[in-house]
């Protein structure tokens, strides 16, 4: 009579998971909103509009209006990374995607964007920035009806493939992109063509960085109102969410009333 061979422990634990059938896999957790916030730091932004702009987007995440916002949304939650970028090959993630429900669960991110060191400071490659957030949607771990990048500069595209092909393609995916064109008063020397080209910066940004449904830009005059322009932005990007919210709810009332 042959004998079996006798397996041990640690083939068994090898083998337990060719013979028993996975379960499941877990459903994505369900935000309002995934939002890449892609953020200019070449060369053109000096020490002082960085510490501004970085500041800005910080308080904005403990601003009762956004957190308002982001709580009338049907899932009551948006994910949220934060991007700094400048030449072609010169993007970072900052702050990692982080679902956000209220001033507790923003605590982490806000803290990272006041503390983090600086990126970069090269070039401006908005097309670069773009495509780099692509890439971002495929790790957020959560789902949503609703994906966009907001990108903030004070300058024309000068790195990269062209941004308008960049854009095109985003859109082309369902992604929205709008745009915060800060309008640098005192350029470095050598950057007026740059940060402002013959039919504006806010119109540049128009023809060729946003897109997509309900796009829109925000022209600033200058890195001091940036707090007030990034709430202001903010609140008009996850408000959509809210209006869903409020118009289920209405349907939801009147199918009642109906019965």
């Amino acid at each position: 009579m042959r004998h079996l061979p006798t397996l041990d422990l640690r083939t068994l634990a090898l083998l337990i998971p060719l013979i028993v059938p996975a379960g499941p896999a877990a459903a994505a957790e369900k935000v309002d909103l995934q939002l890449i916030l892609a953020a200019d730091v070449s060369r053109s932004v000096d020490p002082d509009e960085f510490h501004l702009q970085r500041e800005g987007y910080a308080a904005a995440f403990t601003n009762a209006k956004v957190l308002s916002a982001i709580q009338s949304g049907p899932y009551r939650a948006i994910a949220v990374t934060f991007v700094e970028w400048s030449g072609s090959e010169a993007q970072r993630v900052v702050a990692d995607w982080t679902v956000i429900r209220d001033e507790e669960t923003a605590g982490d991110f806000v803290t990272t964007l006041r503390t983090a060191p600086r990126s970069f400071q090269g070039f401006t490659s908005i097309s670069a920035a773009i495509d780099f957030s692509m890439k971002l949607f495929e790790t957020s771990g959560v789902e949503s009806e609703r994906r966009i990048i907001d990108v903030s500069g004070d300058g024309t595209n000068n790195g990269g493939r062209p941004v308008n092909d960049a854009r095109d393609e985003a859109v082309a995916q369902g992604v929205t992109i709008n745009g915060l064109a800060i309008i640098n008063q005192h350029p470095n020397p050598g950057y007026t063509a740059h940060t402002q080209p013959p039919e504006g910066l806010g119109e540049y940004y128009r023809q060729n960085v946003t897109g997509g449904p309900g796009s829109f830009v925000i022209t600033i005059e200058d890195f001091s109102t940036f707090a007030e322009a990034i709430v202001n932005k903010l609140v008009t990007e996850i408000a959509d969410a809210g209006q869903l919210r409020h118009i289920a709810e209405r349907r939801a009332r009147r199918a009642v009333e109906g019965g």
